[in-house]
């Protein structure tokens, strides 16, 4: 079954709905089994109140742009349409999910995003991969080599865009090693199905210590001795591991190789 993700984003008056904060614009496109399908969504938003002044400096949207724009309670049932059963990729989901479910219950509907579809917040993901260092859309996308030059502004649709192409980017080897299991495990099948055996793997190369190598060691721990203050430790957890000076064999290296699979 296809897999459908939307990659979505908002931008608002400000910074908390608790506080009567609005959305002003939506933007999200699809994705079906990892390929943009060119559908998208954005709808500009009258919020009926002023947009904090800091909040035009990120996005540079005013009010007077909005004026003739229609309401959430327009859009609701089409956004749903939109985003029911895919999985959303968010940067900071908590932020965007926090509006849209304001919004939804201002416009008299209960709706529980995260019961309608799955999250993926990129912005975790980051953190996973990239603990301790920046992990904003500008600083990942610097990281991963995605050109965001025409972001000027932010801007929902062109922040989702952005972020399709850096959740692509982020997750490939993810995938890469995904199909290598599923090409490895097919191979495997292929040849129960015919009623053979696979092919034994090739045995483990061992590269063992030459004689010279083996007694350089010895006297290496010798010297550790001498200097400290007791036996070497080496010596004291696996002393049959380790080869004496006149190099007797090292039989506790011998390793058979591992058995077909």
């Amino acid at each position: 079954m296809p897999t459908r993700q939307i990659v979505l984003d908002t931008e608002t008056t400000g910074l908390d709905p608790a506080q009567g904060h609005r959305i002003i614009e939506i933007g999200g496109v699809e994705l079906v089994d990892r390929r943009l399908t060119g559908r998208r969504f954005q709808r500009y938003l009258q919020p009926d109140r002023p947009i904090d002044p800091g909040a035009v400096l990120v996005h540079g949207i005013s009010t007077e742009f909005l004026a003739d724009k229609p309401r959430f309670v327009e859009v609701a049932a089409e956004l749903l349409e939109f985003i029911s059963g895919a999985e959303l990729i968010i940067h900071n989901a908590p932020f965007d999910i926090g509006f849209l479910e304001q919004e939804f219950r201002q416009a008299g509907q209960s709706v529980r995003i995260r019961e309608l579809c799955r999250v993926l917040d990129t912005l975790e993901l980051a953190r996973q991969r990239h603990p301790g260092q920046k992990n904003s859309l500008d600083a990942l996308c610097k990281r991963y080599a995605i050109d965001n030059s025409h972001r000027a502004l932010h801007g929902a649709l062109l922040d989702a865009d952005i972020l399709a192409d850096l959740y692509l980017t982020m997750t490939r080897e993810q995938v890469t090693l995904g199909l290598a299991d599923t090409a490895a495990a097919g191979n495997r099948q292929t040849y129960l199905a015919s009623g053979r055996s696979p092919p034994p793997r090739r045995p483990l190369t061992i590269l063992r210590a030459t004689p010279e190598e083996r007694l350089s060691h010895q006297r290496y721990l010798e010297l550790l001795e001498r200097s400290g203050d007791g036996p070497c430790l080496w010596r004291t957890l696996a002393p049959a591991a380790h080869p004496t000076a006149d190099n007797t064999p090292d039989t506790s290296l011998r390793s058979e190789p591992p058995p077909p699979r």
